[in-house]
């Protein structure tokens, strides 16, 4: 028996001799937010398609398809949010809606024709049949199985209706739906790259709807179909469909197609253990780039949730996914998504792996948004640029994430700081009196200094120091709560160069001012 689990069988799977081209789909259902766990299965999609079956020397294809035949759960713009979400990724596709492609269109209402043949096909050969079921009975039907301890399913009342039967409820009018004439007897066996043969007795699985009242496909039909249709070669998709799997391999057969090799994905846990949902930070991908995750970092993450290269590798580019990603590497087993390692990646990926320009273009919309800066061109263009990018220049080691410029860019990009307390002014082992006295000689002493030069501005107030009579430390901390309204900040020379000769005048003069106030009559 063949050992599916071993690496070399599982390579054999994934890339079976006289396999020329990799063609596989990510078919999400138009009903919300792009998933998490739906972005990682994108990225697996791609990395296998464009980085390990062309390395192997064979093409690679990855297809995006709306699968839009849910019309109750259908919500406006999610499609189009959908490839937003994998646009701002990098995630691109070879074909689709959008692009279009030698198998379109890639919108299953748009394809109504072939799930209506395939059905017809199916009920002439006896593998499907029509259910004349009201929702009435179905629920009774439930009902009583909850009541007798049985596994909810459908009972099979429609299955053997004679041909006179089904013709005298159609001449009646009586709707209908289609479902499939599932085996009774035996078993259903397919193998799935990532956990080796899975086996189903076929009297456990029940006669589900293929095609539904109103004429729409349910997920079932139609995923075959279209996966027949557009040659998809490897259908990866969540570990929800195993399921549902016999279903899929039983309509192959009937319908005498040819299967595809098929790959259950691991699922994303929340670090309770459960599935991971909104009450875990959310896991919409919109949600991640709202929070100012780079995509860059997120995708490093999702690549190491579930797939490993050596164990120890933690930086991916994607290029580097590209050249080492093998679909067979992949674990069965859940990953726990740690979002205090997403967040340690996304800081280092800030603070390391883009450049200060980059940077600064990036944090641009959200210091918009903000307010921080008038609204205006969101690239280089924009007038205030060069002070972005001298802010990003100075924070870049302190951004874990792009929404705390705004923050943190504030006494750089503003001339009115936030609001602090005067008790702020004055260090540790110093009296209020003195505190004032050391920012007014600052303040005096501010027109004989170059700002713009580091050493001199450095060598000034070090000087002024020692005249006063204090250590430079004791002077460097209320000069840096004046400029910035903050007890931390970049370095102080570089900031107050920064701030600018106008600026830090004024900002002087309110400290003076807020001190004077509080100080003693």
């Amino acid at each position: 028996m063949t050992d599916y689990h071993s690496p070399e069988a599982r390579a054999a799977v994934a890339l079976p001799p006289g396999l020329d081209e990799v063609r596989v789909r990510f078919a999400p259902s138009p009903t919300g937010s792009l998933h998490i766990g739906g972005a990682r299965l994108v990225m697996y999609n791609v990395l296998f398609a464009h980085g390990q079956a062309k390395r192997a020397g064979k093409k690679g294809a990855f297809i995006l398809r709306i699968e839009d035949t849910d019309q109750k759960r259908f919500v406006e713009g999610s499609a189009q949010g959908l490839m937003d979400g994998l646009t701002w990724l990098g995630l691109g596709w070879d074909e689709g809606p959008d692009l279009g492609g030698p198998y379109a269109p890639y919108v299953q209402s748009e394809r109504q024709h072939h799930y209506r043949e395939a059905a017809e096909q199916l009920l002439a050969s006896g593998h499907a049949y029509r259910c004349f079921c009201t929702p009435e009975r179905l629920q009774g039907v439930r009902d009583d199985q909850v009541k007798r301890n049985l596994p909810p399913g459908y009972d099979r009342h429609c299955r053997d209706l004679s041909v006179e039967q089904v013709q005298a409820k159609l001449d009646a009018g009586e709707t209908f739906v289609v479902r499939i004439t599932f085996p009774l007897e035996g078993e259903t066996r397919f193998i799935d790259l990532l956990r080796g043969e899975i086996v189903f007795r076929n009297d456990k699985i029940e006669d589900l709807v293929l095609l539904k009242s109103d004429g729409y496909p349910t997920y079932h039909l139609a995923v075959v179909v279209d996966d027949h249709e557009m040659d998809i070669t490897h259908v990866t998709r969540g570990p929800e469909w195993i399921p549902t799997a016999p279903i899929h391999v039983q309509l192959y057969k009937a319908l005498g197609y040819e299967m595809p090799i098929f790959a259950h994905m691991p699922l994303i846990l929340s670090p309770s253990g459960g599935k991971l949902s909104k009450r875990d930070g959310s896991a919409a991908l919109a949600d991640f780039r709202e929070r100012g995750y780079l995509p860059e970092a997120l995708l490093n993450y999702l690549a190491l949730l579930g797939w490993s290269l050596d164990g120890k590798t933690e930086f991916f580019t994607m290029d580097d996914l590209l050249e080492h990603f093998t679909i067979e590497r992949v674990s069965a087993a859940p990953s726990t998504f740690d979002r205090d390692k997403l967040d340690w990646l996304n800081q280092q990926w800030i603070n390391h792996h883009i450049t200060v320009d980059d940077l600064a273009a990036r944090v641009l919309p959200f210091l918009i948004e903000a307010g921080t800066i008038d609204d205006g061109p969101r690239d280089a263009t924009h007038p205030r640029f060069q002070e972005v990018l001298v802010a990003s220049s100075l924070l870049k080691d302190r951004i874990r994430h792009l929404t705390e410029a705004p923050d943190l860019m504030s006494y750089f990009l503003r001339d009115e700081l936030e609001p602090y307390e005067a008790a702020m002014l004055v260090p540790k082992k110093v009296e209020p009196e003195a505190a004032l006295a050391m920012l007014v000689a600052v303040r005096d002493a501010l027109p004989g200094i170059d700002l713009t030069s580091h050493d001199a501005t450095e060598a000034r107030l070090r000087g002024l120091a020692g005249e006063l009579g204090v250590k430079a430390g004791q002077l460097f901390m209320p000069i840096r709560v004046a400029v910035t309204g903050r007890t931390q900040s970049p370095g102080l020379f570089d900031t107050l160069a920064a701030i600018g000769q106008d600026r830090v005048r004024d900002r002087l003069d309110h400290a003076i001012a807020l001190l004077s106030s509080e100080a003693p009559a």
